[in-house]
């Protein structure tokens, strides 16, 4: 199974519409979303994809109410789990939260296989090595909506567990 981690898009529906395209296009059947996605208008740019998306808020929260109520409805396949997540796909232990501190923190605990996180705006893929004496992959996808720095989101095989970086590139830059 294939995923998309994504992060910190703050409202930049192009860039996250193109961004989960992209990964769709690639084989994802899943969306995480680390957090700040500002404006719970801004998951309606992904009306219509027909893969689950797990969304957590970050710091930049905006509208929680209506965000929950966006999740609620039948209709979609948006899933709001608030500040954090602790998700089971194809077999593997992810767990998503916005600061990397606190991931790093989580990470080292060998509960999970992957532990995800954004708010830096800074991409990273990095083994950490757990109080259990295994690893965790840590996580940080940056920024998709391309706040301070280049627009990227990782597609990740769960299987093989192999991640990949991706850059959106825009003119506007």
């Amino acid at each position: 199974m294939k995923i998309c981690i994504l992060s910190d898009s703050h409202d930049n529906r192009a860039l996250l519409k193109q961004a989960v395209q992209g990964a769709i296009e690639k084989g994802a059947e899943a969306v995480v979303h680390c957090g700040d996605l500002v404006a719970p208008s801004t998951l309606s740019i992904l009306r219509g994809i027909d893969i689950p998306i797990h969304v957590i808020h970050g710091n930049n929260t905006g509208d929680l109410h209506t965000l929950m109520k966006m999740a609620e409805k039948d209709t979609n396949l948006i899933v709001y789990h608030g500040q954090d997540a602790d998700l089971s796909l194809a077999e593997r232990r992810l767990f998503v939260v916005h600061y990397p501190h606190y991931a790093e923190g989580m990470a080292t605990t060998g509960k999970w296989d992957i532990v995800c996180c954004g708010h830096s705006h800074r991409a990273l893929i990095k083994p950490i090595k757990t109080v259990k004496n295994t690893t965790t992959l840590l996580i940080n996808p940056g920024t998709v909506g391309a706040v301070g720095n280049p627009s990227t989101y990782v597609i990740g095989d769960l299987i093989s567990m192999t991640f990949d970086l991706h850059e959106i590139h825009t003119d506007w830059m």
